[in-house]
């Protein structure tokens, strides 16, 4: 059988509704995130609380501390989504606007400022890999990776075209206890939790 373009845009968008549809009916009666992707459902498998959660919680407090009033570092819902690329992602920290923020249902990506991401143990796939992916094709044009396993992170900026589609040209990695510039913002990574067990000491918060 031939299905003409139309009718595949139809079905495929009929698929992510779909998917969409299943990942929001688990997402209070399973453990963890759930989050569409282009290659389908990615499960999260992430601990409540611990390095994790603290991380965000730093990152956004020490952001909302040097950005102006109008933006935040947002760590709650919805998520963001866009329905033609197929796309749902629920970022750890985005920079968003108040006004932004405030809307019905899923955030435009295109409202984003900048994604962060804390990369779980049990999935860093998702954030090094998927999400590098994911976020230029949404338009996001920061996004940043903390790295709670290895104390190091990267951010990446400069959305361009490749055969693979659009991707971040510029990457730049650094390590905890470095100040790190997101966007117009810099902020110290300092006192950021280390997962235990996985070849670093773990290491308390020295406070936000």
């Amino acid at each position: 059988m031939t299905i003409a373009p139309d009718d595949a845009r139809r079905d495929s968008s009929y698929l992510y509704r779909a998917m969409r549809d299943v990942v929001r009916s688990m997402d209070d009666t399973l453990p963890g995130k759930f989050e569409v992707t282009k290659e389908g459902i990615v499960h999260d498998m992430m601990s409540p609380g611990g390095p994790h959660e603290v991380t965000a919680a730093h990152v956004s407090r020490r952001l909302e501390r040097v950005m102006p009033d109008e933006l935040l570092a947002h760590n709650g819902t919805p998520d963001v989504e866009d329905v033609p690329e197929g796309i749902m992602r629920h970022p750890d920290v985005m920079v968003i606007a108040w006004d932004d923020l405030d809307v019905e249902g899923s955030i435009d990506p295109g409202t984003v400022v900048a994604a962060i991401e804390i990369v779980s143990r049990s999935n860093p796939e998702n954030d090094w890999v998927g999400k590098m992916r994911d976020y230029p094709l949404l338009g996001i044009p920061i996004y940043v990776i903390f790295d709670p396993r290895t104390g190091t992170g990267a951010v990446l900026t400069e959305i361009h075209a490749t055969p693979g589609g659009p991707r971040y040209a510029v990457r730049k990695d650094f390590v905890y206890g470095e100040d790190v510039t997101i966007g117009e913002w810099t902020i110290s990574t300092n006192g950021l939790p280390l997962y235990q067990g996985d070849g670093a000491e773990g290491a308390e918060s020295s406070g936000a």
